[in-house]
C-alpha cells in the first residue's frame, strides 16, 4: 500500500514512523514533510492546505490511503474532495471538523446533547459582548470562534485584560475573521488532560490520554506555545475516569454528530478539565494532537495502518486495538526566540548519539548539505517509553542532553509533577 501523510510537524513524523512499521505499507509520502520524515519516506513539495494539488498527487501516484495530519487540510474539506474522487482518506468531513473550526458550533452541540462543558455565551456583535463581559466575575475566558493557530483563547485575570482580548478579536481583527465571533466562558479549574479516540460514526474506541505543557518556561511561566512537552498516561487517570469520559462525553459526541447528519470518521481529540464537579470539555480537535501524538503512538502496539484503513472504508467495527501499559514522556527542543520570533538556520548536533530506543521526532527542521538545521520554533521532540513515568522521564532527559544547537531551549519539568505523584493544575 502507498500512503500519503499531510503535514510538516512532529506529529506527522510520528505518524509516518508508526505507519512504516506496518507490513502492508510499501511507500510513504509526506507533504510537505521535514528533514526527519525524509528519512522514513519521500517528502513532497506541496503545502498542507493545497487540497487540489494534494488530490492531483494522490491520483497520479495511485495513493491507497491519505492521512490528514494537519488541521489546515482537514478544515478545508480535503476528506470531502478525496471521497468525491473515490480516494480513501483518514480524516473527518468538513462538516464534522467544524467541531474544531468553530468553537460556537462545538458549544451549541454540547448544550443540545447535555455534554458537560463550561457555561458560556456566544456573540457576533462587539457592543453586546462588551456589555455581557462587564457583568461577569473573574477570571474569565475569551475565545475566538475560528482557528487562530492555537492563540485564540485568553484566560483573563483582570477585566482590563478581558476587554483588550475582546477588542483585539472583534474590533482589531488580530485573528482575521476567526475572531469576529467569540465565546465568553466561565473559567474552569483542575488538572487538564487530552483524551484521544478513534471514531467511525457510532463506533468509538479509545486510544489513550495524555497531558501537555503549553507555557514556554518551567513551572508554567511565560507565553503559551504550541506545546513544550507531554506525557502519557496522566498520573490521575483511573479506569472509572476513562469510563466516564468515554460514556458521558466522547460516545455521546459521536452519536450527536451522526444525528446532526455529519458523522465523524477519524481521530477525535477531546481537551478536558477535571473539575471538582467532574470532567468538562474545554475543546475538541478534529485530528491527532501535537505534541501528544509523539507520546501516544510509541504506546500503540496495534498496526496503525489497519486502523486508518478500516475507518477510511467505514469498516472499523471489531478492529482490534492494543495499547501498552507502559508510560511515555516527550520533551520539545525549541529555537531561541520561540514562540514570538524563532531563529532559524542553526546546525543541530548529537541526534546520532541518542539511545536506539529513544525517538527523536523532527518538527521544524530541514536538511542542508547533509546536515540537520533548525527551520521553525519547535525544532525536535525527544520521546522515551518506560515501564513507568519515572523511568521514561529519566531516559528522556539523559538523551536530550546529547543534542544541541545554538539557542536551544527545553523545559526541565515535563512529567515532573507526575513523577512526584502530584499533578499540576492547569498545566495546559
Amino acid at each position: 500500500m502507498k500512503v500519503l501523510v499531510i503535514g510538516s510537524g512532529g506529529r506527522e513524523h510520528a505518524l509516518a514512523w508508526k505507519l512504516a512499521q506496518s507490513g502492508k505499507v510499501t511507500e510513504i509520502f509526506i507533504a510537505p514533510g521535514n528533514a526527519g520524515t525524509a528519512q522514513i519516506g519521500q517528502n513532497v513539495d506541496i503545502a498542507a492546505d493545497d487540497v487540489l494539488a494534494l488530490l492531483e498527487f494522490a491520483k497520479t501516484n495511485n495513493i491507497d490511503l491519505t492521512v490528514g495530519g494537519s488541521e489546515a487540510a482537514i478544515t478545508r474539506g480535503i476528506a470531502d474532495t478525496f471521497k468525491q474522487q473515490g480516494l480513501l482518506i483518514f480524516a473527518p468531513s468538513k462538516a464534522a471538523s467544524e467541531i474544531e473550526s468553530s468553537k460556537i458550533f462545538a458549544k451549541n452541540l454540547m448544550k443540545k446533547y447535555d455534554i458537560p462543558c463550561a457555561k458560556s455565551q456566544s456573540f457576533d456583535e462587539y457592543q453586546r459582548a462588551k456589555a455581557y463581559l462587564q457583568e461577569q466575575s473573574l477570571p474569565i475566558v475569551v475565545k475566538a470562534d475560528g482557528l487562530a493557530a492555537g492563540k485564540g483563547v485568553v484566560v483573563a485575570q483582570t477585566m482590563a485584560e478581558a476587554q483588550k482580548a475582546l477588542a483585539d478579536m472583534m474590533v482589531n481583527s488580530i485573528f482575521g475573521t476567526a475572531g469576529h465571533k467569540v465565546l465568553i466562558e466561565e473559567c474552569l479549574s483542575g488538572p487538564e488532560m487530552s483524551f484521544f479516540a478513534f471514531v467511525d460514526g457510532n463506533q468509538v474506541v479509545p486510544l489513550a490520554s495524555a497531558c501537555d505543557y503549553k507555557r514556554i518556561f518551567d513551572n508554567n511561566q511565560g507565553p503559551n506555545t504550541g506545546g513544550m512537552g507531554s506525557y502519557s498516561p496522566p498520573i490521575f487517570i483511573t479506569e472509572e475516569l476513562k469510563d466516564y469520559i468515554l460514556k458521558q462525553i466522547v460516545q455521546p459526541v459521536a452519536e450527536a454528530l451522526v444525528n446532526e447528519k455529519c458523522p465523524y470518521q477519524g481521530m477525535l481529540y477531546t481537551g478536558l478539565m477535571i473539575t471538582p464537579d467532574g470532567p468538562k470539555v474545554l475543546e475538541f480537535n478534529a485530528r491527532f494532537g501535537d505534541p501528544e501524538t509523539q507520546v501516544l503512538l510509541p504506546l500503540l502496539d496495534s498496526d496503525l495502518f489497519d486502523i486508518f484503513y478500516a475507518i477510511a472504508r467505514g469498516m472499523f467495527k471489531d478492529t482490534a486495538i492494543t495499547v501498552s501499559d507502559d508510560a511515555c514522556v516527550g520533551v520539545v527542543m525549541a529555537a531561541k526566540g520561540y514562540p514570538s520570533n524563532p531563529q532559524k538556520g542553526q546546525i543541530i548536533h548529537g541526534i546520532e548519539e541518542v539511545d536506539y530506543d529513544v525517538n527523536v521526532f523532527h518538527a521544524g527542521t530541514k536538511n542542508c548539505s547533509g546536515r540537520f538545521i533548525t527551520n521553525g520554533g519547535r525544532v525536535l521532540i525527544v520521546c522515551a517509553r518506560g515501564r513507568n513515568l519515572e523511568e521514561a522521564r529519566t531516559k528522556v532527559y539523559e538523551n536530550i542532553a546529547k543534542i544541541s544547537f545554538d539557542g536551544a531551549h527545553y523545559r526541565k519539568d515535563i512529567a515532573f509533577f507526575a513523577n512526584n505523584k502530584k499533578e499540576n493544575e492547569n498545566n495546559g
